[in-house]
């Protein structure tokens, strides 16, 4: 079966390995793994499998020789509600390299028997130089597995830290210097030692006269199905994130001969979100029904107006407190055409997402789903303590459909503004 980005499958076997296949020229790229409890954190250094740390003290996840990582389902202790699978570029910012740079990628799933179980392409990145590849999870007792394919800036450095594993400076030690020997966590947590000698991590030293650096874009316009991460930087919390709508109404011509006799309004576009919090928390933020959310308490996401016309230059905007991220599993952007005819041509609906420190986000409406009067536009998925944004595009006949297809589990009933 070959994934697409966001798609998630049953992980029939009882034992599974992941294999990060890329042609990547020159760049020195590592595959690790994370086992999280239900906070998305790890417990400790015991919970990170990697390069210099190859066995789960379990036995369940094993780092093997060729860079893949082997995963025993049967053997995933019970505290684990998640293992990350991630891939990020040794010394990234100082070789000024990046995941644009890696050609032809390709996660592949194997069962024990060394069939694939599935493939995963890997695309469309931009200034990442970590991945997060994939996630295994637990879902009502049985384990699947989630194609995430989310890049975000920062390292191996930074996504330890989103992890909650503490990276000491004597792990960052630069090579001419004697290393101190790795911390005793690691090494008494394996029966054997590992069969290579490299440090535990590959995390670069400070540069006191770093090389000058190409300067991040201001604005990037996602293709459909691309993820971008917003940058979490010092593992602070995120600023305020913005997520705005611009659209504008359709020609006279356009709305037709009876629309204009009987006085047609037009279109009225509202800007929504369907959300999903870590505690099983979900519901929709919209004007329709005034559930406009609240920024300080849960869902953490506010609707600031309703647009009715298309004429207000700033559109309508949802906010999301970006304080609050380590609550928020999952949100689906969407609009849907509350009056009038589906005209999504003209409305020319454009979406962007602005977060401190991010480049600014753009997702343009650019299909245009005939007569269906309901979009998803973008899918926010917490990946590591911060949101992976990935461009959707894709129309429903209603909210209760678009419901179904993401799997959101709310009820829909008939509703009014007035």
């Amino acid at each position: 079966m070959e994934l697409r980005k966001g798609q998630k499958i049953s992980l029939n076997e009882k034992a599974v390995t992941l294999k990060f296949e890329r042609n990547s020229g020159a760049l020195d790229i590592d595959t690790s793994a994370f086992l999280l409890g239900v906070n998305g954190k790890a417990a400790g250094d015991e919970d990170f499998v990697c390069y210099g740390n190859s066995s789960h003290n379990s036995a369940s996840v094993i780092y093997q020789d060729d860079g893949s990582l082997f995963v025993n389902l049967e053997k995933i202790p019970r505290s684990i509600e998640k293992i990350a699978i991630t891939a990020t570029i040794y010394d990234a910012d100082k070789r000024r390299q990046n995941f644009s740079q890696v050609k032809n990628s390709v996660l592949r799933l194997k069962g024990a028997n060394g069939y694939d179980v599935a493939t995963f392409k890997l695309e469309n990145f931009t200034v990442e130089t970590a991945i997060v590849l994939g996630e295994i999870y637990r879902h009502k007792g049985a384990w699947k597995f989630n194609a995430t394919g989310a890049g975000f800036s920062g390292g191996l450095a930074a996504l330890c830290k989103n992890f909650g594993i503490d990276v000491s400076d004597e792990m960052s030690a630069p090579p001419e210097v004697a290393p101190p020997p790795p911390p005793k966590k690691i090494e008494t947590r394996r029966d054997k030692p590992p069969k290579k000698t490299a440090p535990p991590l590959k995390i670069p030293p400070p540069n006191t006269n770093p090389p000058a650096q190409e300067r991040p874009p201001k604005k990037i316009e996602l293709k459909k199905g691309q993820k971008v991460s917003l940058v979490k930087r010092d593992n602070k919390p995120l600023g305020e994130i913005v997520i705005n709508l611009n659209w504008s109404q359709p020609s006279q011509q356009s709305r037709g001969f009876f629309d204009n006799i009987f006085g047609s309004k037009g279109i009225d576009l509202d800007l929504c979100c369907l959300y999903e919090l870590q505690d099983g928390e979900i519901g929709a933020v919209q004007a329709l029904g005034r559930l406009f959310g609240n920024l300080n308490y849960a869902p953490y996401i506010e609707l600031d107006g309703d647009d009715r016309t298309g004429a207000i230059s700033e559109g309508e905007n949802l906010r999301v407190n970006g304080k609050y991220i380590d609550k928020i599993k999952r949100i689906l952007i969407y609009t849907f055409i509350y009056e009038g005819a589906a005209n999504w041509e003209e409305a020319r609906g454009v979406v962007t997402v602005k977060c401190p420190g991010s480049p600014e986000l753009v997702v343009r409406m650019d299909e245009y789903g005939s007569k269906l009067h309901t979009c998803a536009i973008a899918l926010l998925e917490n990946v590591g303590g911060t949101l992976s944004v990935e461009k959707v595009i894709q129309f429903y006949r209603d909210s209760k459909e678009m419901d179904e297809a993401f799997d959101w589990g709310l009820k829909w009933t008939v509703g009014k503004k007035d």
